[in-house]
């Protein structure tokens, strides 16, 4: 076997005991994940440091270290998040729907785990947590895969969730990390058909058209957001720069920060001025490279003459993530909402708040873009499928 098909196996193995553990199994090994992440905090910023200095002798922008840098605030946070994922409901198991059918055959839709999920992603190390606490939680196995950019951070916490999971009595294969961060393995990872059921890809537009030229397992993309804030001419101005220096520089480098304002040709003048008043030469403003994901301290502008003008341009450029209107004009919000396709698809509010925690879902695995399986925000739930259990008395189809 290669490095990647061992993986594989040895997951596959593991999802067969935690389809069968209790939900207090498995939220007894969230609480102890917890435990060690806090207990390990300086072990994992002296992991995460090696990363960073990496990252900044590479010449990375400090948007993009950003994205990378654990502090202690965002350590306890990861942990919080853990335990808030074993606060939730445990989806496994639920009914949902059933009754009697031909013949006297009764029959029960039930919710069941995908099996074993294999994730690829980018920069933020946060995602090994993320992705390894939800599908442990929704009766799931998972083959990490990150990027090298973040290999020590990733590496030092799988490491901790292993430990916890075999001090708990359960297959620590139930999490596993790819170290081989090399272009051959997630290649070989992308045909791993026979082992990992389900792929997904959480990252940039890049990632996304790899993994759709060179997968043949089936696919949930987590992608990255071009995302909009369009200021329509009946807007309240001082509204709209709340929201568009929100949406845009609050975190910059996460996918629901907006990479292009849209602006009525009516008010233009007024509000690129204050934007430029607002941000003094933080923000890069530009008028063209509408289809670049910037996850930076830059930002295009595009004038149009009406709303539809508005939404054709984001259907064209945007990745189906977060949209947003800033408008007073009841028609033109609903026009906007109901016409625009996104995930999440706003009106007076920044696009900031696609989240799953923000959305009650607790951590997410990502934003999904697409239309089948999951959309938006992807918890618990999206992370399940289910079966139907019939049972008889001895019929036979005549």
């Amino acid at each position: 076997m290669t490095y990647i098909e061992t993986l594989g196996f040895n997951a596959k193995n593991a999802q067969k005991q935690i389809s069968t553990i209790k939900t207090a199994q498995k939220n007894a090994v969230l609480e102890l994940i917890a435990k060690r992440i806090l207990e390990n905090a300086e072990l994992i910023k002296t992991e995460n440091k090696k990363d960073i200095e990496i990252a900044r002798a590479n010449g990375k922008s400090e948007a993009y270290i950003d994205r990378l840098t654990f502090t202690d605030a965002r350590i306890a946070g990861m942990a919080e998040g853990v335990r808030e994922v074993a606060a939730l409901a445990d989806p496994i198991g639920e009914v949902l729907g059933g009754g009697e059918i031909q013949d006297g055959l009764t029959i029960i839709k039930r919710r069941v785990a995908l099996g074993v999920v294999g994730i690829i992603f980018e920069s933020r190390p946060n995602v090994t947590v993320d992705a390894a606490v939800l599908c442990l939680k929704s009766g799931n196995v998972c083959i990490l895969r990150g990027g090298s950019d973040a290999i020590n951070s990733n590496k030092c916490l799988t490491d901790l969730m292993r430990k916890a999971l075999k001090d708990s009595g359960i297959d620590e294969n139930a999490i596993a990390l790819v170290e081989n961060t090399s272009r051959e393995t997630a290649n070989e990872m992308m045909k791993l058909q026979q082992y990992i059921d389900v792929l997904i890809p959480r990252g940039g537009e890049g990632l996304k058209k790899v993994v759709t030229e060179n997968s043949t397992i089936p696919v949930i993309f987590a992608a990255g957001g071009i995302c909009h804030v369009y200021v329509d001419e009946s807007a309240d101005l001082d509204m709209a720069l709340e929201i568009t220096d929100n949406a845009k520089t609050q975190r910059p480098s996460v996918c629901n920060a907006i990479e292009t304002v849209i602006i009525h040709e009516k008010i233009k003048d007024e509000f690129v001025l204050m934007l430029e008043k607002r941000w003094n030469n933080k923000v890069e403003i530009v008028y063209d490279d509408y289809d670049v994901e910037f996850l930076d301290y830059k930002i295009s502008v595009k004038i149009v003459n009406n709303i539809d003008e508005a939404i054709e341009h984001i259907n064209n450029f945007g990745t189906k993530h977060s949209e947003a209107i800033v408008t007073n004009d009841l028609n033109n919000a609903l026009k906007f909402q109901n016409e625009v396709d996104a995930a999440a698809v706003y009106v007076n509010a920044s696009t900031r708040f696609t989240d799953g925690n923000v959305f009650g879902l607790g951590a997410e695995i990502g934003i999904t873009t697409q239309k089948l399986h999951a959309r938006g925000p992807m918890g618990l739930k999206e992370l399940t499928t289910y079966k139907y259990l019939v049972n008889g008395t001895g019929q036979i189809r005549k």
